[in-house]
């Protein structure tokens, strides 16, 4: 049986341009999603869909064949890199899915609140 990777994709679709997410930051919002499993939906994502935006909790980019278009694309987005290759999460983290997203799930806001405040620790 195929995982349902629908509601991970959603999530992904709602990261915004010029902002940045790690595996672990999507995977706490899909119940039952760890962030292996938003890895492997990344490598299966459908056309469109901005799979580059979504990284590794330290901040760098994956190993794998798309590396280097991954980081061009956030780039030209505008997403900022320490010197060290990762990003810079001060600038670029995303600040937790849009109200749209909320409602259309039905997810409590107060806990998607907790969820988000958690990231920056």
């Amino acid at each position: 049986m195929a995982a349902d990777y629908a509601p991970i994709y959603a999530l992904v679709r709602d990261v915004p341009e010029g902002a940045v997410a790690s595996y672990g930051m999507i995977a706490s919002l899909v119940p039952g999603a760890g962030p292996r499993q938003v890895a492997r939906a990344m490598r299966t994502a459908p056309k469109g869909l901005p799979w580059f935006r979504i990284i590794t909790s330290s901040g760098a980019i994956a190993d794998h064949g798309g590396a280097v278009r991954q980081r061009a694309r956030l780039k030209k987005e505008g997403v900022s890199f320490k010197k060290n290759g990762a990003v810079d999460w001060a600038h670029c983290r995303w600040a937790g899915p849009s109200p749209a997203w909320i409602a259309k799930t039905g997810a409590d806001p107060l806990e998607i609140m907790e969820i988000v405040a958690g990231w920056a620790r």
